[in-house]
């Protein structure tokens, strides 16, 4: 699941994409839209928990956890947004309101999530350098999978089946992460992270087992949390999985890196909130601090850019680059499902 290296041009290739980029104007920050983005998205959030208070002591808060989880999912798309300095030069700023947004209001940690996806974004899909194609739960090549054993080589040899499962544990891996970046203090202010974690953790809990009987509380942890996982997962799913796998030594060059191993998500104004903006994936890395807004009128220049350059544009259908991620992982577990043994 490599892809073979293709010749580094000495020009720059990228700077001239970048002239067209700034010359129509869509690297400048949009404030206005940011206030009102970011307002609503808020807004979404402490409406679910007015929500949650009103609806009481009721099978009702199913569908509270539902509307939850994709509100928790809206904040993570601001604190994304926020991390990649779209909304704020500050990074101070930048820094104080990823960890409301992070830390306090969903539990996730912003310091050690920023820290991880700066790394995926200067290396994506490339095998140690991108921490999201480590081996982990899924492996994402043929000799990753040769390396498993026992129950880890199980769900490997079925991963492509098992994928969405086991995405309902993402939001519990996540916070985990979060918390032992702070406690191993690997983070920049781990005292702060770690308290804002714990009172995003005490808050919730406390909400729901006051509101709620144990049972119900439970009920309603399981479907919110597991579905916030889902939701998270199956964002970012279509971006790169299924695209060519860089060896650790390949070299491309930076437009090359980022167009040849990111998917665009074809769809409409829903689709860019559904996916905060991500199905401009394309754009998304080759641009990161540019507003959302900013990606759908970047994308015919982008495109006309890598036809002029021959460089493969990849951009499908929601269903399609869910099925190509499946797919890919599937092929993944290919030689395990057919070597014999258990």
């Amino acid at each position: 699941m490599s892809t073979p290296v293709t010749a580094v041009r000495a020009g720059s290739d990228y700077a001239e994409l970048s002239r067209r980029i700034a010359a129509a104007g869509l690297l400048r920050r949009r404030p206005g839209y940011q206030a009102i983005a970011l307002g609503s998205t808020l807004a979404l959030y402490a409406l679910v928990w007015v929500g949650f208070a009103v609806v009481g002591d009721s099978w009702w808060q199913l569908g509270i956890a539902v509307l939850m989880a994709i509100a928790f999912t809206q904040v993570a798309f601001a604190g994304h947004e926020v991390g990649h300095r779209q909304v704020t030069a500050s990074r101070r700023t930048a820094e104080r309101m990823g960890l409301v947004l992070g830390n306090l209001l969903i539990g996730l940690g912003q310091g050690w999530w920023v820290d991880k996806h700066n790394r995926h974004h200067a290396h994506p899909n490339q095998l140690d350098h991108d921490p999201d194609v480590a081996p982990g739960v899924v492996r994402w090549t043929h000799d990753q999978a040769r390396t498993t054993s026992g129950f880890q080589r199980f769900v490997t040899r079925w991963q492509g089946v098992l994928f969405l499962p086991l995405l309902t544990l993402e939001a519990l891996n996540l916070h985990v992460s979060g918390f032992r970046s702070a406690f191993g203090r690997q983070v920049p202010r781990p005292a702060r992270e770690g308290l804002l974690l714990a009172l995003h953790v005490v808050g919730y809990l406390t909400a729901l087992f006051v509101v709620l009987p144990p049972g119900k509380a439970l009920v309603f942890l399981a479907v919110q949390q597991g579905l916030f996982g889902v939701y998270m997962g199956l964002s970012f799913a279509p971006n790169h999985k299924g695209m060519p796998v860089l060896g650790p030594d390949q070299k491309l060059d930076f437009l090359r890196r980022q167009v040849l191993t990111s998917r665009n998500v074809r769809g409409g104004v829903l689709t860019d909130w559904l996916l905060g903006g991500l199905n401009y994936q394309i754009e998304h890395h080759l641009f990161p601090s540019m507003p959302r807004p900013a990606l759908r009128r970047a994308q015919p220049i982008v495109r006309a850019y890598c036809a002029e350059l021959g460089v493969p544009y990849e951009e499908e259908s929601l269903p399609r680059s869910y099925a190509r991620a499946l797919h890919a992982l599937h092929d993944v577990g290919t030689p395990l499902r057919t070597d014999g043994r258990g």
